[in-house]
């Protein structure tokens, strides 16, 4: 049984339809990263997760039991969000310890005059002070107990957001982008630890990013979500190099994927240069317009002359380890990326004339209306033969 599914949920503001009929399931323990670009739904689909907006239609089953029409105080649900919400006049203790008071005490127990004199009182409380420092050392954040917002760092304050979340022991976590308010050095140790905050709580966590890098670092399948849609979910590798909708392979990359338009030829063949693919549906008329996509890393580059699609270099970015460069294909005039090791691009400079390579194996084909087209890679050597008759 999956611990949270999300049946068909949509949600329009006025004629603006943000959610259209969004499904996922994730299992026991699961880390998912919910990532697209900004206005495309991620954080109003985390909000309705949380019971703090209300979908139009669709169901929120967690552990089996539907919770679409529990209100949020009940649902057992924790979440971290982007400001952190933490109240800037309660020490980090405080703000820590929010969830259990609320959970664990009457109203009259919290009363600060009144609350101590009523039997039980006394008990909880220690027992919520000794649960928030136990929190608090887990996430080493134990000398900073007494401090207010105010008085800590970013990182700081992140930490006291994830142990509030944390200690009341929820069945899920959502995140809404809770590492987008850090310096990038600090980002990506933030990431390590919220995994491991993640693996030691043994829940499913929803988290919401539009930073690819979080998405395919952190989670074990990411779901990318494009214009109020789901339209891939997948582990992150299979996302990167297995993109079954264009806007997929358009999102996820950097630096970006290379898409150019293009036809199918005769006997549902396309082609990139000398490098062909056979469609698997041979029904495709020729003619067809389709789009072609290769990766960065997966395009050659070596001097004029011989095979290979002629260009000239636009310009040229090292980058240590990497130097991606930017040609423009003089046939259709679209610019090409090429990610190569600094031995590849030696010597290249904006201007020089080139030849771009491909592999038929890391040739994506898309239809104009989005979905992946399933391919054959065609032998270069078969393909020569045709072409010189």
């Amino acid at each position: 049984m999956s611990a949270l599914s999300i049946r068909g949920v949509r949600k329009s503001f006025g004629d603006n339809q943000i959610l259209k009929g969004v499904s996922l399931e994730a299992a026991p323990g699961e880390f998912i990263a919910l990532v697209g670009p900004s206005g495309c739904g991620k954080s109003t689909l985390l909000r309705i997760l949380a019971g703090l907006e209300t979908a139009d239609c669709g169901e929120i089953v967690v552990a089996g039991q539907d919770i679409s029409g529990v209100r949020a105080a009940d649902r057992n649900i924790a979440m971290v969000f982007q400001s952190y919400a933490l109240y800037p006049h309660l020490s980090a203790a405080q703000n820590i310890a929010v969830p259990l008071v609320m959970r664990r005490l009457t109203r009259a127990q919290r009363l600060p005059m009144l609350g101590p004199l009523i039997p039980g009182q006394r008990k909880a409380v220690a027992a919520i002070k000794r649960d928030v420092r136990e929190m608090a050392a887990s996430l080493k954040i134990d000398h900073l107990l007494d401090r207010k917002p105010g008085q800590m760092s970013g990182g700081q304050r992140q930490r006291v957001a994830l142990g509030r979340a944390m200690v009341r022991r929820p069945a899920i976590f959502l995140m809404d982008e809770p590492l987008s308010n850090l310096d990038a050095n600090l980002r990506v140790h933030a990431r390590g630890e919220i995994v491991e905050l993640h693996r030691r709580a043994g829940v499913p966590t929803v988290y919401v990013t539009h930073d690819q890098a979080e998405a395919l670092s952190m989670a074990d399948r990411v779901a990318v979500m494009i214009g109020g849609a789901l339209l891939q979910l997948a582990p992150p590798q299979v996302i990167y190099d297995d993109p079954q909708h264009v806007e997929v392979a358009k999102f996820i990359g950097q630096p970006r994927n290379n898409l150019l338009s293009s036809q199918v030829e005769a006997d549902a063949v396309v082609a990139f240069g000398d490098v062909r693919c056979a469609l698997s549906d041979r029904t495709i008329a020729t003619g067809t317009a389709v789009t072609l996509g290769i990766r960065p890393e997966f395009v050659g580059i070596s001097a004029t002359g011989g095979s290979g699609l002629p260009a000239r270099v636009e310009r040229v970015e090292f980058l240590g380890s990497e130097i991606i460069v930017y040609s423009r294909l003089e046939a259709i005039r679209e610019t090409m990326i090429a990610k190569v090791s600094p031995a590849e691009g030696a010597g290249l400079a904006a201007g020089m004339p080139v030849r771009l390579h491909a592999a038929a194996e890391h040739l994506l084909v898309f239809a104009t209306d989005g979905p992946r087209l399933a391919t054959t890679p065609i032998a270069t050597h078969v393909a020569r033969e045709a072409a010189h008759g």
